[in-house]
């Protein structure tokens, strides 16, 4: 193998790697429901250190921009009447979606393109990676069983060995 090709699957491999665990200019992405709670970990890290703004807008939803009528009574205020503020807030929103979006791979986002807010998005992918309460109980209890019957497989490096074991215990 030579120098330049060996240069090119490094770079290919690095870029995966930067793809897969993100870097402070590149959200991670989620690539398969296998990884989501590592993702979701990081991309919470990601977001924050980028912008909070941005993750409270993933938290909290879209604000409706509103203001108050001469007789008291709040209403939604029309696109015409915004300010630079209530540009902003809408901005930090599109943002959010988009940082959100940006981060999740195309055969995810397809299941998801229906979705028009950061926060809705948010919520149905914990929703669909991670389950409600029962589901996340059985889950739980399925790594427990795995770990109690862990043991050495025939032939298996102590490396390898250490490397499932780690990886189990990092999911329980």
């Amino acid at each position: 193998m030579d120098q330049l090709s060996k240069t090119s699957s490094n770079a290919a491999l690095h870029q995966e790697l930067d793809s897969i665990m993100g870097t402070a200019t590149r959200v991670t992405r989620l690539l398969s429901h296998e990884g989501f709670v590592e993702w979701k970990f990081r991309f919470k890290k990601y977001v924050k250190m980028k912008n909070a703004m941005i993750w409270r807008s993933i938290v909290r939803g879209p604000q409706p921009i509103t203001y108050q009528r001469e007789n008291g009574e709040v209403s939604v205020k029309p696109v015409e009447m915004y300010y630079d503020k209530d540009f902003e807030k809408i901005e930090e929103d599109e943002k959010a979606i988009a940082t959100l979006t940006m981060a999740l791979s195309p055969e995810i986002t397809q299941g998801f393109r229906e979705l028009q807010s950061a926060k809705g998005l948010w919520e149905a992918l914990i929703e669909v990676y991670e389950g409600n309460e029962d589901m996340r109980r059985s889950r739980q209890d399925l790594l427990r069983q795995k770990f109690n019957l862990f043991n050495h497989v025939m032939g298996e490096s102590l490396e390898k060995q250490l490397q499932r074991f780690v990886t189990l215990v990092t999911k329980m």
